[in-house]
C-alpha cells in the first residue's frame, strides 16, 4: 500500500494532519509556497527591537476546547493572555467589548447592572423584529447611537461593503456585557505561545516521516503519486479559478517604530472616519512577559484581496456562497483529495477551531483507512 501523503500548506491545518498521520506510520510531505511555516499566524523577532512580531497580524489564542488547548501545549509554552481592546471614536477611548464601562462612559451615566441592561433595551429598534442584516442586527440590539459610533464605519473600513449589505450572522453573538469586565474573549483557555506561534508549527510538524519543502507550490498533477492529499490552499486555486475567485479581503500593514510605549496597549481599534485605518497594534504587548525598550507597531488597513495578494477573511455574501457551491461539487468529484482549514473551505476560522477539525479530520482518516472505505472530500460541510 502506498503510504505517502501530500499535504499542501503549512499552517495549523497542514502541521496538525501531517502530525497526526506520520505518528500513524505514514510518510508525509508538506509543500508550503512561502520561505516559512505557520502561514498568517508566522511570527519573528524583529530584528531592531527584539520584539515577538505577529508579522500578519495579531493572533491570541483562546478557547474552550480541551483538546486543541491539551495539543498546543504539547508543543509550546503558553502564557496567560488576556486581549484587553480599547476603542477610539469622537474623539474619546473606550473599551471593547461593549461593557458597563463603555455604556456609562459614552453617555456619561453611573447606571448598574440592571438600570443599563434596561436602557440598552430601550434604545433597541423593537420594530426590527427578524433582522437580516448587520446594521438591523446592530440597531435592534443596541440602538442607533452606539451602532453609529463603534460598528457603522468601522464595518466600512473593514470589509469595504455597507453594514446593510452584510448579513445579520456576522453580528449574531454580538458582545455586550453588563459588568465591568474588559476581557474581549469569555473562553476558559486564553493564552500565547512564549516563543511565537511558528516555533509552535515547526515544534508540531518535526515528527518523524514528515518532510517539508519550503518555498514550493504544489502541482495538483502530481496528486497520483499519493495515497492521498490534504489541501489547505484556496479551493478556488486548487481548479484554477474555473467557476471564478472567490473574494476575501486582505490586509495591508503600515510599520513605524518608537521608542518607550507608543500607545499602552496591544491593540487600539479606530471606530469612526478620522482615520482610514482600522487599527493600531503594538507589538510588544502581545508577550508582556518580555521587556524591550524600543516598540513597533502595525496600521492596518483593509481592501478587497487582488490576485497576488494574501487571502485573509473569506467574505461569503449569499452570491459568493452560490459561487462556493460550485466549487463544492467540483470538490467531491476530485478522489483522494480532501480540502480543510479556512482557505480550502471558505470559513473563517479562529486557530482552535482549526486545529480542532485538522484532528477530527486524521481521525477520520484513519478510520476510513482502517475501514478501507472512501476518505470525503470534506469532513467539514463548508456549506453548513
Amino acid at each position: 500500500m502506498n503510504k505517502k501523503i501530500a499535504i499542501v500548506g503549512a499552517g495549523f491545518s497542514g502541521a496538525v494532519i501531517a502530525n497526526q498521520l506520520a505518528q500513524a506510520g505514514y510518510t508525509v510531505e508538506v509543500f508550503e509556497a512561502r520561505s516559512h511555516v505557520a502561514g498568517n499566524c508566522h511570527s519573528e523577532r524583529d530584528a531592531e527591537t527584539g520584539v515577538m512580531l505577529h508579522v500578519y497580524g495579531p493572533h491570541i489564542f483562546h478557547t474552550d476546547n480541551e483538546r486543541a488547548w491539551e495539543f498546543v501545549n504539547r508543543y509550546a509554552e503558553f502564557k496567560p493572555y488576556v486581549n484587553r481592546v480599547k476603542a477610539i471614536t469622537r474623539n474619546q477611548v473606550f473599551t471593547l467589548p461593549i461593557n458597563l464601562l463603555t455604556i456609562n462612559q459614552f453617555f456619561n451615566k453611573t447606571m448598574g447592572p440592571a438600570e443599563a441592561e434596561e436602557f440598552l433595551a430601550s434604545l433597541g429598534d423593537k420594530s426590527i423584529v427578524d433582522p437580516q442584516t448587520f446594521e438591523e442586527q446592530a440597531l435592534r440590539f443596541v440602538g442607533r447611537e452606539l451602532y453609529e459610533a463603534f460598528f457603522k464605519t468601522y464595518t466600512v473600513k473593514q470589509w469595504g461593503l455597507q453594514p446593510s449589505e452584510l448579513p445579520a450572522s456576522i453580528l449574531k453573538r454580538l458582545p455586550v456585557r453588563f459588568n465591568y469586565d474588559d476581557n474581549y474573549f469569555s473562553h476558559k483557555y486564553q493564552g500565547m505561545p512564549a516563543e511565537g506561534y511558528t516555533a509552535l508549527v515547526e515544534n508540531i510538524i518535526n515528527v518523524p516521516g514528515v518532510t517539508v519543502h519550503l518555498n514550493t507550490r504544489f502541482d495538483p498533477d502530481l496528486k497520483s503519486e499519493y495515497e492521498h492529499v490534504f489541501y489547505s490552499g484556496p479551493i478556488d486555486a486548487w481548479f484554477k479559478h474555473a467557476e471564478g475567485r472567490l473574494p476575501y479581503r486582505t490586509l495591508d500593514f503600515e510599520t513605524f517604530r518608537a521608542t518607550g510605549d507608543y500607545q499602552g496597549n496591544a491593540v487600539i481599534n479606530y471606530c469612526d472616519d478620522a482615520k482610514p485605518y482600522t487599527r493600531i497594534t503594538e507589538h510588544k504587548h502581545f508577550s508582556p512577559w518580555e521587556k524591550h525598550e524600543k516598540t513597533i507597531c502595525y496600521k492596518e488597513y483593509s481592501r478587497q484581496c487582488e490576485e497576488k495578494d494574501i487571502p485573509y477573511y473569506p467574505i461569503r455574501l449569499a452570491r459568493d456562497k452560490k459561487q462556493l457551491e460550485l466549487y463544492v461539487n467540483l470538490a467531491k468529484k476530485e478522489p483522494n483529495v480532501t480540502f480543510v482549514g479556512r482557505l480550502g473551505t471558505y470559513r473563517y476560522l479562529d486557530m482552535d477551531v482549526t486545529i480542532n477539525e485538522a484532528l477530527i479530520t486524521a481521525d477520520k482518516f484513519l478510520e476510513a483507512a482502517r475501514d478501507k472505505s472512501q476518505m470525503p472530500a470534506f469532513v467539514i460541510d463548508p456549506l453548513g
